[in-house]
């Protein structure tokens, strides 16, 4: 049977490596257009929509890396982030399937936070 460390270590590396790894896609686009997913608010923005998306990448290599550093404060930053993305993809009226899929990692990044506070000298 896994122990508690087993499975905060997995859940730790999935919530760090991929923000990290989309983060870092924001920049090239080679996973997706990450653009299409602004939906109508694109016109809200105050810059190119690229631009967005390039900060978007930023404060996403920024959370992987505090989830793996300060793994129980950067789950839960994740865990918001990811509540602010499906819920700007309802409010845009499309990708309601990526909604329901982010709030089931913000779930998951909830339970890494749970998981963690449970270790002795957890972050």
């Amino acid at each position: 049977m896994a122990s508690i460390k087993q499975l905060q270590a997995t859940l730790k590396l999935t919530y760090g490596l991929v923000p990290i790894v989309a983060g870092l896609d924001k920049f090239t686009n080679l996973l997706t257009n990450w653009g299409d997913y602004l939906g109508n608010n694109r016109n809200l923005l105050p810059f190119d929509p690229q631009t967005f998306m390039h900060i978007v990448g930023i404060i996403e290599i920024i959370a992987g890396i505090l989830v793996l550093l300060r793994p129980r404060f950067g789950a839960y930053l994740v865990m918001a982030w990811l509540i602010a993305i499906a819920l700007q993809l309802v409010i845009g009226g499309g990708f309601y399937d990526v909604a329901v899929r982010d709030l089931v990692m913000a779930i998951g990044a909830y339970t890494l936070a749970q998981l963690t506070r449970l270790l002795p000298a957890s972050n």
